[in-house]
């Protein structure tokens, strides 16, 4: 089938090849033509998956309409600050009943992404893909284990045959709004994670800012909708353990620079790539406030970010805080 990838980072490259070595006839959309030429000129995105060479299947553009128009399925997998512009641009080639699947994670306010998409592009059928997948080994057909949730379950099931692979095992699930929060807030505990490696402290920290983090996502998730038992799973814990404990992760690399002393300005051009768990933070942050729901570390990443704590303060007052029970 011909499938559309929109977004050629280091995940939608990772995904247009996962795709075509499956047989189809994948399209991969770069948002300038100076990427997309480089693309077609290289084949190899040296700048986000380098030594990974494109299939021919792969076809490089910048044209919107030709890389969706007769496509069985649309992959999105742009940064969640562009995810409203690139919908608004897909949205005239888009035909009733398409299926759009997210595999990005983030939210643009207190909007999950799957709701801007549904905003932008009514007449889509949308689900999302999440869980613990560095691009860099999907890439390298290393065996890897994600979830597709979507509202309809012969949707969940068609696309769960698109993606699979002996390498790629797929699960599906009915919890978009779980499945979307978990691989969205755990950024900002990975973000955290990093911090804690970064002020030099060991496993005991990180291990429990992993597991204080899910139990904050959960009930931020729960008071939103989510089913608690998908915070457990592989868009959940699964994905805050791959990235919060690896240095693929772009979030935990620079939360390690910010607990290093190095300024977020700095940090940002480092990593040279979207830090979802920046963008994040102050999302997560309101959303704690507007539901009610007690956030201590996701308050604290907030505080380190945008109001000038220091990072060794703000792990001194999430062990100070007043004594309660798990």
């Amino acid at each position: 089938m011909k499938i559309a990838v929109i977004g050629s980072g280091s995940w939608g490259t990772a995904m247009a090849m996962l795709l075509a070595k499956k047989g189809n006839s994948v399209y991969l959309w770069s948002w300038i033509q100076e990427e997309t030429d480089r693309l077609n000129s290289d084949r190899e995105n040296k700048e986000f998956l380098p030594g990974i060479k494109l299939l021919d299947s792969i076809v490089c553009t910048h044209d919107m309409g030709e890389c969706i128009e007769g496509t069985e399925v649309i992959v999105t997998a742009v940064p969640s600050p562009a995810t409203r512009t690139t919908a608004k641009a897909m949205s005239q080639y888009v035909a009733d009943g398409q299926k759009i699947v997210n595999i990005s994670k983030g939210l643009e306010g207190d909007l999950r992404l799957s709701e801007v998409y549904r905003s932008e592009i009514p007449q889509a059928d949308i689900s999302v893909l999440s869980g613990p997948s560095h691009a860099e080994e999907v890439s390298r057909d290393i065996p890897t284990t994600v979830v597709i949730a979507s509202d309809n379950k012969d949707t969940a099931e068609f696309l769960q045959n698109v993606f699979m692979t002996e390498n790629f095992r797929v699960y599906t699930s009915d919890d978009i709004i779980g499945v979307e929060l978990g691989g969205a807030l755990k950024n900002v505990i990975a973000l955290c994670a990093g911090i804690s490696d970064g002020l030099g402290y060991g496993d005991n920290t990180k291990a429990a800012l992993i597991t204080r983090g899910v139990a904050e996502i959960s009930r931020l998730g729960v008071a939103m909708g989510a089913k608690a038992s998908t915070f457990a799973g592989l868009s959940g814990l699964g994905d805050l353990i791959v990235t919060g404990t690896s240095t693929l992760s772009r979030n935990h690399t620079a939360g390690e620079l910010l607990g290093k002393g190095m300024d977020l300005d700095t940090v940002l051009k480092k990593v040279h790539m979207v830090v979802e768990g920046v963008n994040t933070a102050t999302a997560a942050y309101n959303l704690g406030k507007k539901y009610g729901v007690e956030t201590p570390i996701i308050e604290q990443a907030y505080n380190v970010l945008y109001n000038g704590v220091n990072p060794k303060d703000a792990v001194n007052m999430l062990m100070t805080r007043r004594k309660t029970s798990e």
